[in-house]
């Protein structure tokens, strides 16, 4: 446990901002499963309008570190490549 006032304050903000990470990275998980849910139900307007909307939020939450960019970068583009398959298919 924290004995000085300045390890106190951090310990409490420690878990405000875990709590607050933990929000923003539910809420992309969140984003990213609508997308998932139109591309297994062969929406393609659906799934791009989806995609369109999840895509900034992903990019943001590379950039307050909730996720590695390698990691969104990835999930982007297997998602694209999925819904470019609903097109053609």
């Amino acid at each position: 446990m924290a004995n000085t006032p300045q390890a106190k304050k951090r310990a409490r903000q420690n878990e405000k901002n875990r709590k607050h990470n933990t929000s923003l990275r539910s809420m992309t998980r969140t984003y990213m499963k609508k997308v998932q849910v139109q591309i297994e139900a062969g929406n393609y307007e659906e799934a791009q309008a989806a995609f369109k909307a999840a895509q900034p939020i992903m990019d943001s939450m590379v950039n307050k570190g909730i996720f590695a960019k390698n990691k969104v970068a990835r999930q982007k583009s297997r998602m694209s490549a999925k819904i470019k398959a609903l097109k053609s298919a």
